[in-house]
């Protein structure tokens, strides 16, 4: 890929199932973007990079609630696995107030979800994701 940086020694066992490294490895700055998005939690976004972080709208989140939008990105196959969490410590919630999971993924696109695990609290946040892919075969 045009946006990996070369980091350390990987190398693979002879049955090719493990990868090894001897230092830390990951996406170079240029292969990362951030976006935020524009009008509501369920608004899409588009990155087209490997890596990079979402600032959600600020847009009020209920307790007990989910809210989904799609990232469209061009980087994502069908065979991709993609990780993401929340990167912010945001501002009015507890720790540990909200979770984000990766709901469907397709090439071209996937579905995100924000929850927020409250029983009842409300928060209006503009909550950050970091994602990365993890490009398959």
């Amino acid at each position: 890929m045009s946006n990996s940086v070369a980091t350390g020694v990987a190398y693979s066992d002879p049955e090719f199932t493990t990868c090894y490294a001897s230092q830390e490895f990951g996406y170079s700055a240029a292969a990362q973007t951030a976006v935020t998005q524009a009008t509501s939690k369920s608004t899409g976004v588009t990155v087209n990079t490997s890596a990079g972080q979402i600032t959600m709208n600020n847009a009020a989140l209920a307790g007990a609630t989910a809210v989904s939008f799609v990232l469209t990105n061009s980087t994502i196959s069908a065979k991709d696995t993609m990780i993401v969490n929340v990167g912010s410590n945001t501002t009015g919630s507890a720790a540990g107030a909200y979770v984000v999971y990766v709901s469907y993924m397709v090439a071209g696109s996937a579905l995100i979800t924000l929850r927020n695990l409250t029983a009842a609290t409300s928060y209006s946040e503009a909550v950050v994701l970091n994602f990365a892919i993890i490009h398959g075969a």
